[in-house]
């Protein structure tokens, strides 16, 4: 089975200042390289540093990469077509919705543009698609009018899923988007997200580092350290005998 998302060997760096009139190269990620399926869910841990966000970024279209590929269904994302679909196809949910939010417009208006500005879709289908959606993530038709401040937490993290669902995309990136969940929250969270995975085959990249997540959602495990790669496979067998000394002291095994 093709997979739905391909990295190869992707690499990013930043500059700094190393002085008045100097400047030096920050390698934050090295020769990346992993592939998910199509109802998948692969998991990436590291310490902080490691490169897990700027990772996340560069696959959602939000920064670019220096060296490398992204495939999208076999397509690289260099080419201009797929570069256009990639924010449609991949989309983010990051930690604090709040933050990702505008305070200013409703809920209803906010998924409207997202649909306005990437379908051809009429004003009536946009509706329509729009109180699908937000039932299929546990919310009401009438949250079409709520700002964002008129929701709890767990609500928010609703209607993140659903700006994340709304473009019908392949892979969604959960940037710790259920660390500043209560535990009940994140467990009623974890069960939609699996749930919606089952019934329309989406894949998840999960950044966390609740491990427990990890076991209970990821197929594959990835582990980055210092923007490397030390250890990538099945999720059961690297939890049963991890081989480098990093995963062993981020399962503290």
């Amino acid at each position: 089975m093709q997979p739905v998302l391909k990295v190869q060997a992707l690499s990013k760096s930043f500059r700094s200042r190393a002085g008045i009139f100097k400047r030096k190269h920050i390698q934050v990620l090295r020769e990346i390289s992993f592939a998910v399926g199509p109802g998948e869910t692969l998991a990436i841990i590291g310490e902080t540093g490691s490169g897990k966000s700027t990772l996340a970024k560069l696959l959602a279209g939000a920064d670019h990469a220096d060296c490398g590929q992204i495939l999208l269904d076999g397509k690289t994302i260099e080419d201009d077509g797929v570069r256009q679909n990639q924010c449609r196809h991949i989309r983010m949910i990051f930690q604090d919705p709040t933050r990702s939010l505008n305070p200013g417009i409703t809920i209803g208006d906010m998924l409207d543009d997202c649909l306005k500005y990437n379908t051809g879709l009429t004003s009536l289908q946009r509706n329509k698609k729009i109180k699908i959606t937000l039932s299929r993530v546990g919310l009401l038709s009438e949250h079409y009018e709520y700002y964002p401040h008129m929701f709890s937490g767990g609500q928010l993290q609703r209607v993140a899923l659903a700006r994340a669902l709304i473009l019908d995309p392949k892979v969604v990136v959960l940037d710790e988007a259920l660390s500043s969940l209560d535990p009940s929250v994140r467990a009623q969270t974890v069960n939609l997200l699996l749930q919606l995975q089952k019934e329309s085959g989406l894949s998840f990249i999960l950044i966390t580092h609740h491990l427990s997540l990890v076991k209970h959602m990821s197929d594959q495990l990835l582990v980055l350290s210092r923007g490397k790669v030390v250890e990538y496979g099945n999720t059961a067998s690297i939890f049963a005998q991890p081989k480098s000394k990093v995963t062993q002291r981020l399962l503290n095994v």
